[in-house]
């Protein structure tokens, strides 16, 4: 009998070329639907913060961060420094993402933010 937990996703490809609007717009996305409320809220909340700022390279390294892991779990324990980050994703983008998962403010963080910070400099 085959194991369900072994399920494997396709291999996750960085898309060479991608406009930088379009990769915003596609993180934005990707960091609100994930497989797990955890990681939704999280991930959400640091793209609100992060996502407009970030440079091309630090958009890849975000990229990589949420997409290549196949276990949305391993990211929530990187984050929350539960478990050793891999040194293939212990990047700026992570030290970032570590550093707002601690909450320094004490923000109420119970949802997801609206959406209306994505582009809003742009028209």
């Amino acid at each position: 009998m085959k194991d369900i937990t072994d399920i494997l996703l396709p291999p996750w490809e960085e898309r060479i070329n991608e406009p930088l609007h379009t990769k915003r717009a596609r993180l934005l996305y990707e960091s609100r639907k994930r497989g797990m409320l955890e990681n939704g809220i999280i991930l959400s909340l640091f793209a609100k913060e992060y996502l407009n700022t970030m440079s091309e390279k630090q958009l890849s390294l975000y990229d990589k961060l949420i997409n290549q892991p196949s276990n949305d779990w391993d990211i929530y324990y990187w984050a929350t420094e539960t478990k050793p980050t891999p040194a293939e994703f212990d990047s700026e983008v992570m030290t970032l993402l570590k550093d707002f998962t601690k909450n320094h403010n004490m923000e109420q963080r119970v949802g997801q933010p609206d959406l209306e910070y994505l582009f809003k400099n742009k028209h």
